[in-house]
């Protein structure tokens, strides 16, 4: 893996994230509006076509794409994503892009916390160090005991969750499975479990907001597709600590567009998780 292409790894990453803190405020605009579910529906109806698309190409069909000797353990994934975001979306609403990314951002320390248990990989007691300190961060934010705790604060916490256990799974499939098939199984389950959920919740929705609902499948499919791309030029250990601009760029976002404020504590817990996420990367990348 050659230094430019690690710089363009970077760059995509960046951008990446970008786009997603952009969906993320979309996502909020929408879901203060309409139902969740019909939201995260109409969504994963663009994303399942788009990945079609994606597996056509890169598998040669959508049945070779398709192919699995782990179905339930794909549909398990495909599932628990589309969950996850759910849960996501609605912690944008009730605490705000701010505070709700400040929080997720653990979810790479529970990934690594968790890669023990469910792939059997070693945890040294560096990483598990790091560990503690982001999780001495997350409790930072959330201030348990103190008078302005919200119980809100436990959703993108349980978001969090969700993720790095999904993340862990994809981690799993990849023994015997290619990244377009979980990429396939992904959308497709995603889409087919949200539909009779989103149609049951569905309500009318306003000309703008369908621009904007537009603008929040396109941004979607952009921002993995961009993904996509900054694994297939670089190393994902080289690029995978710049996935915290998220971050920076959804509280942005939330302090322009949404009128939010950043809290000392808030800033504060989220710098400590992002610098103990960083050094477990960094371990794992070393120790790999």
């Amino acid at each position: 893996m050659t230094a430019e292409n690690t710089r363009l790894g970077i760059g995509l990453m960046i951008a990446t994230t970008f786009v997603f803190a952009v969906q993320d405020g979309i996502s909020t605009h929408l879901a203060s509006e309409y139902n969740v579910m019909m939201i995260v529906t109409i969504r994963y109806w663009f994303f399942a076509a788009f990945v079609i698309a994606i597996a056509r190409r890169q598998a040669g069909s959508v049945r070779n794409a398709a192919a699995t000797s782990q179905p339930l353990l794909q549909i398990f994934r495909g599932l628990l994503l589309a969950a996850e975001i759910c849960v996501m979306v609605a912690a944008f609403v009730y605490l705000g892009l701010i505070e709700s990314h400040a929080i997720f951002t653990c979810y790479p320390l529970l990934v690594a916390a968790l890669s023990g248990p469910v792939l059997g990989e070693q945890v040294g007691w560096r990483r598990w160090s790091a560990i503690g300190v982001g999780f001495i961060g997350v409790l930072i934010i959330l201030q348990p005991g103190v008078a302005v705790f919200s119980p809100a604060a436990a959703i993108p916490l349980l978001a969090a969750f969700m993720f790095a256990l999904y993340g862990l799974l994809t981690r799993y499939a990849a023994r015997r499975d290619t990244t377009a098939t979980s990429f396939f199984w992904t959308g497709v389950v995603g889409a087919v479990a949200m539909t009779p959920l989103g149609l049951w919740h569905w309500e009318p929705m306003i000309g703008n907001d369908w621009v904007w609902m537009g603008a929040l499948c396109i941004t979607g499919a952009s921002g993995h597709w961009l993904l996509i791309k900054t694994y297939e030029v670089a190393e994902a250990s080289a690029v995978q600590p710049f996935a915290y601009l998220q971050l920076v760029f959804a509280s942005v976002i939330g302090l322009l567009v949404f009128r939010e404020t950043l809290e000392l504590n808030v800033a504060i817990g989220a710098g400590l998780v992002v610098a103990a996420g960083i050094f477990t990367l960094w371990r794992a990348r070393r120790n790999g």
